[in-house]
C-alpha cells in the first residue's frame, strides 16, 4: 500500500485489517466507516467480526457490498473445519475493535477469550486497537480506569481515548462516543511502526475460511 496524497486520510502501511463491532448503538454508524475505508484505501482487504451484542444495532447485511472481505459473526461455527480465531489472528496484519463496549475492553484486558475475535487479539502480535464506546461515568469508572492502564501495558495494544457524546438514554451531553476512525486507523499505523520499525510488509496470507 503507498501513502496517501489525501491529508485527511492517514497513511496506512497495511494490506489486511479485522475490523470487529461490538454491541454499542454506535455500532449502528459501522456502515458509514466501513464505506470510508474502502474510499480511503481501495487496496485494503477488510473483513468485519460482528459480534452479538452488535447485531442489535448493526444488521450485517447493511455491509456487504461495503467492504471488500468477509462479514461474519463472531461465534465459532458449528460445522467449521478451521478455527476462527486462528484465521483472524493468522489473515489480520492488524485488529480494530470498533466501537469497543465497556464489557469487551474488560475481558480484553482480563485475559478472557469466549469468542474468536478475542482469542484472536490476546493471541495475535499485531497491532490490536480498541476505540471504546462508554455509557455516562463510564470513563470515571475505576474499574474502565483499570482496564485502559492494564491494556497500556501490553506492547501491540492501544486504547483510542472516547469523544464526548450524547446519550441516547438521558439525552444530554454526558455520554462517550467512540474516537473517529481516521484516528483509529492513525493509532494502528502508530503501533505498527512502533512494532516494526517500519519493516516492509511481509507475504500475504491465505485466508482458510
Amino acid at each position: 500500500m503507498t501513502a496517501r496524497t489525501d491529508p485527511s486520510v492517514p497513511d496506512l502501511q497495511l494490506d489486511r485489517l479485522l475490523l470487529v463491532a461490538t454491541g454499542s448503538v454506535s455500532a449502528a454508524d459501522v456502515p458509514f466507516w466501513a464505506t470510508w475505508l474502502r474510499t480511503a484505501y481501495p487496496e485494503l482487504q477488510v473483513d468485519v467480526a460482528v459480534t452479538a451484542g452488535a447485531r442489535r444495532f448493526l444488521a450485517t447485511a447493511a455491509l456487504h457490498g461495503r467492504v471488500t472481505g468477509r462479514v461474519v459473526e463472531d461465534t465459532w461455527p458449528q460445522d467449521a473445519t478451521t478455527a476462527r480465531h486462528v484465521d483472524f489472528a493468522e489473515w489480520a496484519q492488524a485488529i480494530l475493535i470498533f466501537p469497543s463496549t465497556f464489557h469487551y475492553t474488560a475481558r480484553l484486558a482480563l485475559g478472557l477469550a469466549d469468542s474468536p475475535s478475542l482469542l484472536a487479539a490476546q493471541c495475535t502480535t499485531a497491532p490490536v486497537v480498541l476505540a471504546p464506546a462508554l455509557p455516562p461515568g463510564g470513563t470515571r469508572s475505576v474499574a474502565y480506569q483499570q482496564h485502559v492502564r492494564a491494556l497500556a501495558e501490553r506492547e501491540n495494544t492501544r486504547v483510542v481515548p472516547p469523544r464526548p457524546g450524547v446519550s441516547t438514554t438521558t439525552g444530554r451531553h454526558d455520554s462517550w462516543a467512540p474516537a473517529l476512525l481516521p484516528d483509529c486507523i492513525a493509532q494502528v499505523e502508530q503501533v505498527r511502526r512502533t512494532l516494526a520499525g517500519g519493516a516492509p510488509l511481509g507475504r500475504p496470507i491465505p485466508r482458510s475460511a
